[in-house]
């Protein structure tokens, strides 16, 4: 059985917790009001973050990591989209557990970074749909037939959200790891600036080329290795 590869991409202590409403704050350019629920430091193996809970219009939690944020430092950012399968349980269907990966080891090497973690399960459908996607895609289909065979759009996604807490940060301008062209306009049509996009590509396995030529030749992300 083949595994996923991959391939390369080009603080202080504190141990106090504390729990605060400091934001609620409605941002100029994305007209969403976001709430800043909560934050703590999070030490990991990639580096040392401070992590915020984040509430949107919806009442929709986000989670966000970040790292040494500073107006003069444009920060490498990545915007990722929750996925129970692949993140906790190392599913192979999909690259988005060794993306995540990949990621945060590259945020905690820069001077400054974000991470986004977006509450929009299998591409925004939810974790049954998710599944339900995954047993028609064994019947044959790929992941946008399945998705539009369960009666919805190929890619559900939004990022206004993410757009939002960037602007709470006081971030206008971004360097973002990403294959999906979707997110640069979507982010720049919500005020923020991507000045790089970043690749973050990952080598197929037996389970996912199929997934990874979809995603190339139907939501025109930006792969090479398939």
């Amino acid at each position: 059985m083949s595994v996923p590869g991959h391939i390369s991409i080009g603080a202080g202590k504190n141990n106090n917790l504390w729990y605060t409403n400091v934001c609620f704050k409605k941002s100029i350019m994305t007209d969403q009001t976001i709430l800043k629920e909560a934050s703590a430091p999070l030490p990991t193996k990639y580096g040392n973050f401070t992590i915020s809970v984040y509430k949107d219009d919806s009442g929709v939690e986000h989670l966000v990591l970040t790292k040494n944020i500073h107006p003069d430092v444009m920060p490498l950012v990545r915007i990722h989209s929750s996925c129970m399968t692949g993140d906790v349980f190392g599913s192979l269907r999909c690259d988005c557990g060794p993306q995540l990966e990949h990621a945060m080891k590259l945020l905690g090497e820069q001077e400054s970074s974000v991470l986004i973690y977006l509450n929009q399960e299998g591409r925004g459908i939810g974790i049954l749909n998710k599944i339900k996607a995954y047993a028609l895609q064994d019947q044959g289909l790929d992941t946008v037939e399945a998705n539009e065979k369960l009666g919805f759009p190929a890619d559900s996604r939004d990022y206004h959200a993410a757009a939002s807490i960037l602007q709470e940060l006081g971030i206008s301008k971004i360097r973002l790891l990403t294959n999906n062209p979707d997110k640069v306009e979507q982010l720049t049509k919500y005020g923020i600036t991507v000045d790089e996009r970043v690749p973050l590509e990952i080598s197929p396995n037996e389970y996912n080329h199929k997934y990874l030529e979809t995603k190339k030749q139907k939501l025109h992300h930006e792969l090479h290795l398939v």
